[in-house]
């Protein structure tokens, strides 16, 4: 979901840095071959997350939700020299896109593909992130939250996506509304946690970036 009138949703756009070549590239060929090619961040937000990577010059990044690779390319153009970006994914069908445009981007080496589910890889790597950039099942935020804060040093950024999710965090949410639910849970804990500073952007679908203290 958008939140700003597309005129000025329009604006913003053309006002920030352009969409690299290779990422036009990968979001056609996700709208026609994947499922939900919606889930992509897409030109503004893909600037942002690029934005702040090369803020944070990172030597290790964990993605947890990959998709076709769009997010994880932004990220990886600032990461530190030898640096190493960790995405997890629960689809294996998306794997061979994904490497596809890794390899293409000049970043390949640097980037390393888990397909399972995120909350039996994360405890197997033996990192600690600088960056991590959350956007998976919804209802797993909270715990993905619980799982990562032992391994994220002073200073570390998590950036969450989907926190706004349509705007439903705002209305009555349905009994059987799990994710909606969850979330509501993930932006209070985010909000309230003694380790974290956080502040919730309206940009695309909500993204918080949250500081480590």
């Amino acid at each position: 979901m958008e939140f700003l009138p597309k005129k000025i949703d329009a604006y913003v756009v053309a006002h920030s840095q352009a969409e690299p070549k290779l990422l036009q590239e990968l979001t056609r060929e996700t709208w026609q071959k994947v499922l939900a090619p919606r889930m992509l961040s897409g030109h503004l937000q893909g600037r942002v997350l690029s934005m702040l990577s090369k803020l944070i010059k990172p030597k290790n990044i964990l993605e947890i939700g990959t998709y076709t690779g769009y997010s994880a390319l932004c990220l990886a153009e600032g990461l530190a020299e030898h640096g190493e970006l960790h995405t997890i994914d629960i689809n294996e069908e998306l794997h061979a896109i994904q490497r596809k445009y890794f390899d293409k981007s000049g970043y390949g080496n640097q980037i390393f593909q888990h397909t399972g589910n995120a909350l039996d890889i994360i405890p197997g790597l033996d990192y600690s992130f600088d960056l991590v950039f959350i956007d998976a099942d919804k209802r797993n935020y909270p715990k993905y939250l619980d799982l990562l804060m032992a391994r994220l040093p002073v200073g570390a950024v998590i950036l969450s996506d989907n926190v706004l999710w349509s705007g439903k965090v705002v209305e009555t949410v349905k009994e059987d509304d799990a994710d909606t639910k969850a979330l509501l849970q993930y932006n209070k804990q985010l909000n309230e946690h003694p380790k974290l500073e956080s502040v919730l952007l309206p940009i695309r679908d909500g993204l918080t970036i949250s500081r480590v203290l």
